[in-house]
């Protein structure tokens, strides 16, 4: 009698922590689950635009001066999904040698990246990088509830980063992402480290501010933000 008293005892103590674990365990998210719809809120993005216009800024600091930018440039950019992207220059200022070596080559490689049959591997999915969750559940950022997971390129690349990504907690949309490049995108530069900001545009995530830190040979330590506003978007007809 007093071993089944003492077992009764020992089960009326133990009942409320077994519960408690099996609870908090049902409200840590799957990683599948997360990763399954970043995919599918990437690829319902890419489905439904089939343009936009945007003004984009850019601003270059050079020896970690954020107060007076070396050049800057405002471009008119205009996307179309079969055939990329294109930029119109609205306004420029300051060293000519920045604008061609920097500004200009920026331009011409975010024409190369949005190629069709390039701008795939550029993509946020797990395609392109293998995504793991990370601890301590939601973040506060820009007023979003977020998750937060690590990010690294399934091949080497500028413009994939080995980093975080903040998606939203509800619909899984792009936040923020920061990292660092995993491949350096000349030899006469170091590593570069990148940070971009994400708003809901129309239903969709669009990009409203990046920074890129790097240095290299010809220009010393140098950053470069870009400014991203008057979004138009353009639906895919339905059928």
């Amino acid at each position: 009698m007093a071993i089944h008293l003492r077992r009764t005892v020992v089960s009326c103590l133990l009942a409320p922590l077994l519960f408690g674990a099996l609870a908090l365990t049902a409200q840590q998210p799957d990683p599948a689950f997360i990763i399954q719809h970043i995919d599918a809120t990437v690829k319902a993005r890419i489905d439904s635009i089939a343009g936009y216009t945007a003004t984009e800024h850019y601003a270059v600091y050079r020896n970690n001066d954020e107060a007076h930018p070396a050049a800057e440039m405002t471009v008119h950019t205009v996307y179309r999904k079969e055939s990329g992207k294109s930029y119109t220059i609205v306004s420029h200022s300051g060293s000519d040698l920045i604008q061609h070596f920097v500004l200009n080559a920026l331009l011409d490689n975010e024409k190369q990246i949005n190629l069709p049959g390039n701008r795939e591997g550029s993509w946020l999915t797990s395609t392109n990088y293998e995504m793991k969750l990370k601890p301590g559940g939601v973040q506060r950022v820009n007023g979003r509830d977020c998750l937060l997971l690590t990010i690294s390129p399934r091949r080497k690349a500028p413009y994939l980063l080995e980093g975080t990504v903040w998606v939203d907690a509800r619909d899984y949309s792009l936040v923020q992402i920061q990292g660092s490049a995993s491949k350096s995108p000349s030899m006469f530069s170091g590593a570069t480290l990148m940070m971009r900001q994400y708003a809901n545009v129309q239903g969709f995530a669009e990009a409203t501010h990046a920074r890129a830190v790097s240095s290299s040979f010809m220009f010393g330590p140098t950053i470069v933000t870009i400014d991203y506003s008057n979004y138009s978007i353009e639906l895919v007809p339905s059928k």
